[in-house]
């Protein structure tokens, strides 16, 4: 699907990482070119026609991101330089401020660690609870599961939708109802979501969402933060600078910016953002439906096809996302992701920024091939017969 609008994918190889970042399509280094080449001015800071221009491209982009998420309003959507940034934001911005010694946080060891570590610096200045929600035999969250886990004290859950390593897909929306029966915010990690799955805020009602544009065709260094407005507007600024203020005195009376420039001190990486702009249109000209059941149909494929190579392991075959967490019996994770590089098969290996998963699954790393729309069948089976290459020892070592 669309494999002529990628580039890379003209230099004969095979890529399964699109968990850590995907590939580009051509328009995006058209767009970057765009402002680069032709209206190349600071945003929100000029008064003449090319700064204008950027302006209008730059807020364009934020109320393309609200309409792709259901957002209500463009206040709501914050520009970012990535996922980590913007859950770091949302930690440090609100929860720091309104929680206290003896509050509990619910995450999963299965989290990606940009959804553990603030949590644990908030426990060591604050004095807040880290517990963990307890994964299921098939490593996915179940509703029961979180039930069991809430405590009086419990004051936020913070789970990705969709996991890094395990890809299980948490029913977010149960989740979500119930923990607001008891007043419990929940802080979604969309990462691995929002650019594989159609996400609507509205009616999953999230209290706040972080993604990233480059794990979606997109440009690194954007992210994003959803966040209801009357969330976002007890957020406080963790950074303070340009563009997020109306004035100050030397006494250090000062007046801060409404939402969203608020929370986007600095000047933001603007031809990321627009060149976003130009992503989030491709990607809905051919559907997010699509692009789900793409995955789908090549997980399954895939998992029907690695059930007959020898020695294989497969720690998550039950999950729905297009994520397989693999390794072969006896042969490192490393050295398996160099064997297939050999062969021009880009996969990740090691614990993918889950150091704490192996608690659940028993092994510190894996290897982990993950796909997107451009990826094909013929790929797969490529990748099957390399794997079963009755030499394969050998060549490893």
């Amino acid at each position: 699907m669309n494999r002529e609008d990628f580039g890379m994918l003209e230099e004969n190889i095979i890529y399964f990482d699109n968990g850590a970042t995907t590939l580009k399509p051509k328009i995006l280094g058209e767009k970057v070119s765009e402002y680069y080449n032709q209206y190349s001015a600071n945003a929100h800071r000029g008064d003449y026609d090319i700064s204008l221009k950027v302006d209008a491209m730059y807020e364009n982009t934020r109320d393309l991101v609200r309409e792709f998420i259901g957002a209500k309003k463009t206040s709501e959507i914050i520009f970012t330089s990535g996922s980590t940034d913007s859950l770091n934001k949302i930690i440090f911005g609100y929860f720091k401020n309104h929680l206290k010694l003896g509050d509990e946080v619910l995450i999963t060891k299965a989290e990606h660690a940009s959804n553990v570590l603030p949590w644990f610096e908030l426990q060591d200045e604050v004095g807040i609870k880290v517990n963990y929600i307890p994964l299921d035999e098939h490593l996915e969250v179940t509703l029961e599961n979180v039930k069991k886990s809430i405590t009086k004290n419990t004051k936020v859950i913070s789970i990705a939708h969709v996991t890094n390593v395990a890809g299980d897909i948490r029913p977010l929306k149960e989740i979500i109802k119930y923990a607001h029966e008891f007043g419990i915010l929940v802080n979604v990690d969309g990462a691995q979501s929002v650019p594989h799955i159609k996400v609507n805020v509205e009616e999953l009602d999230i209290d706040f969402l972080s993604f990233s544009a480059h794990k979606m065709c997109g440009p690194t260094g954007v992210g994003i933060i959803y966040g209801k407005e009357a969330l976002l507007k007890e957020t406080k600024p963790i950074i303070f600078g340009g563009g997020m203020n109306a004035s100050y005195l030397p006494d250090g009376t000062r007046v801060y910016d409404e939402l969203p420039t608020l929370l986007e001190a600095g000047t933001p990486n603007i031809a990321g953002v627009i060149g976003f702009g130009a992503v989030l249109e491709y990607l809905n000209k051919i559907g997010m439906d699509k692009i789900e059941k793409k995955e789908k149909e090549l997980k399954k494929y895939a998992l029907e096809k690695l059930s007959e190579v020898p020695n294989m392991i497969v720690y998550n075959d039950y999950t729905k996302s297009g994520i397989i967490a693999f390794n072969m019996k006896d042969i490192f994770a490393q050295d398996l992701a160099i064997y297939l590089n050999n062969y021009g098969i880009c996969v990740r290996a090691g614990n993918h920024c889950s150091k704490i998963l192996k608690d659940e699954i028993g092994i510190k790393n894996t290897c982990r091939a993950s796909f997107y729309f451009y990826n094909t069948k013929e790929e797969i089976d490529r990748f099957v017969e390399v794997l079963e290459n009755p030499n394969i020892k050998e060549e490893i070592i």
